[in-house]
This record gives structure tokens, sequence and C-alpha cells, in this order.
């Protein structure tokens, strides 16, 4: 990780900088906490958050919990007094159990319907069509199919708004059958992020 703490301007904070954690996956913002200079150079020696606390001193973030927060980068504002932190957290931000220290809410609509299919999954429920397809291999693959061929022919015939459901389709699908055979969308985030270029 290249960044240098030295940089920030902690003189407006009374020698802290504002730091915003957010997700580096699904891009929800998980707490906001403050840092000193040692804090900063903590974290990127380890490649793990740690803060300062008025009360507490500094801390390393998950040090008791075993909730640590993996760096992946650290980004200043544009006038060096406050912090993006973008980490992969190993568990809940907050000190409630919550994931974030804002509420237990769905960052983005794909982690909504990831959230849906997880609960389908856990309780099934024989009038849910996402039930159906968990419990059915056959027709879960067989739709990823139909839903690619269609959305290949949308395509081919230019056609955005039909293209753009049947994309939708499909990636619904293609995420049943990934939580099907063991997989998750974090972990699809993850592969994504780590071929980002």
């Amino acid at each position: 990780m290249t960044f240098d703490p030295s940089t920030l301007d902690y003189a407006k904070g009374g020698d802290l900088v504002t730091v915003v954690t957010q997700d580096a996956l699904n891009g929800q913002v998980l707490m906001v906490a403050h840092a000193d200079v040692a804090a900063m150079r903590r974290t990127v020696e380890t490649g793990e958050m740690h803060y300062r606390s008025r009360t507490r001193g500094l801390w390393h973030k998950g040090a008791t919990s075993g909730n640590v927060q993996r760096v992946i980068e650290l980004r200043a504002d544009c006038d060096g007094d406050a912090v993006l932190a973008r980490v992969i957290p190993a568990g809940p931000a907050c000190h409630s159990g919550a994931v974030t220290c804002f509420g237990d809410v769905a960052a983005d609509v794909l982690s909504d319907l990831d959230a849906t299919i997880d609960a389908r999954a856990s309780v099934p429920d024989a009038t849910s069509y996402t039930s159906s397809l968990l419990e059915n291999r056959n027709t879960r693959l067989k739709k990823i199919g139909e839903e690619a061929a269609e959305l290949v022919a949308a395509c081919a015939d230019a056609d955005p708004v039909r293209a753009t459901e049947e994309a939708a389709d499909l990636i619904y699908h293609a995420l049943v059958a990934l939580h099907a055979a063991g997989g998750s969308l974090d972990g699809v985030r993850e592969v994504l992020r780590s071929r980002r270029r």
C-alpha cells in the first residue's frame, strides 16, 4: 500500500483526521472515526485499520472482537483533512453487532437481492419462485441458459430495453445458482476487484 500519513493535515481537527471507512466490495459506508499520525502509520504498517479515540487512545479495529478491517486502499480528500479507507471487513463494524454504524441496510440492489436469496435458502417458502429454483438443480441451470440466450438475442436486435430486462433476469438466475453452489456475491465482487486494472 502506498500512502504517506505525514501528508495529511492533522491540525484542522486537533491533530486528528476524519476517516470514512467503506466496504471495498459493496461500497457500503461502515463507520466514521478518527485517526492521528500514529494510527495512520500503524494502519499502513499492518494493513489493518487503526484509529485514535479521545477516550480509548490508539486502537486496532477488531483486536478484541476479531472484526478486523483489512485495508485495500487509503485515499486522502482534496484538502488532506479526511481519509477514505476502503476495507474488507472480517465482521460487523459496529459495537452493537450491526454490519455498519448506520444500521443494517443493503448497500445496493444486488446486496438486497443476495440477502433475499439467502433468506429463501434458510427458510424455504412454497410460494417463492426463488425457493423453487434453490430446490431444483435442473430448473435453475436451464433458466441460466434460457436467460443468456434471450440476452444475446436482445443485444443482437440492439434493443436496449429488452437487453436490460434480460440482463437483470440472467443476473438473478446466476445469483440463485451461485448461492446453491456455495458461492457468494461478495466472492464475485472480490474476484472482480482483483481483476480491476
